[in-house]
């Protein structure tokens, strides 16, 4: 990735949001694979991007 530490944090920010939006979606009971599926996209996003503003930091 060539995104700035910058962009990085503004897309983990927009993540973050859509991941509690997902969570506050999901039901008590019986949560819908394609729900579940979301989430776990947004989640493995937001962790490739915590990773690379990892490795942005330490190359500093």
């Amino acid at each position: 990735m060539s995104d700035s530490v910058e962009d990085l944090r503004k897309r983990l920010n927009e993540i973050e949001k859509k991941i509690r939006e997902v969570e506050a979606r999901m039901p008590a009971h019986s949560v819908k694979p394609p729900i579940m599926h979301e989430l776990f996209e947004l989640e493995d996003e937001r962790d490739s991007i915590l990773a690379e503003l990892k490795k942005l930091k330490s190359a500093e």
